[in-house]
């Protein structure tokens, strides 16, 4: 049994970047210690508490976003609030939770947006709408906003600190 390190995902809006185009697919890597300790280490970064540890911390994980091949913290303050808190549940789940959660999460993202699909073959599971399918980096007129999407919030909600651990 082989322990699965990378994870795929779909924004239930997407990343819009300076050109139009739109990005939803994605990978996240499991988190590692020193992805969580360096941020800290950042001067912007007043301490645990500070919203802005969480979009470090994401930058340093997200490994792909649409055709993006480089995550850096300026796309992550730039997504949609709908997304930045979609990649915190999806965090916490893949590396807090358990199965359950994960397959809750998907399941979740399923009755919303659509059908679950296998990608490259490593039994990660993602979700996307058929427009994404067929044109996942296309430029998109940005019209009327589509209702938010939500999926459930299994396992821990955001990257936090827990209390007396450590100190």
């Amino acid at each position: 049994m082989s322990l699965q390190t990378r994870y795929e995902f779909v924004l239930p809006r997407g990343y819009v970047d300076r050109d139009g185009t739109l990005h939803r697919g994605g990978t996240m890597r499991l988190a590692t210690a020193r992805d969580e300790l360096e941020p800290l280490r950042d001067p912007m970064v007043d301490g645990p508490d500070d919203p802005r540890l969480t979009i470090l911390v994401l930058a340093r994980v997200v490994e792909t976003l649409g055709s993006l091949e480089l995550v850096t913290p300026h796309e992550i303050e730039n997504l949609f609030a709908v997304d930045l808190a979609f990649l915190q549940d999806f965090y916490g789940v893949i590396n807090f939770g358990s199965q359950d959660d994960y397959e809750a999460l998907l399941q979740g993202q399923q009755e919303l947006l659509g059908p679950v699909r296998g990608a490259d073959g490593t039994g990660a599971r993602t979700t996307a709408p058929a427009a994404e399918a067929a044109a996942p980096n296309e430029p998109v007129t940005v019209g009327a906003p589509e209702p938010a999407v939500r999926a459930p919030r299994p396992g821990r909600s955001a990257i936090e600190e827990l209390p007396g651990v450590g100190r």
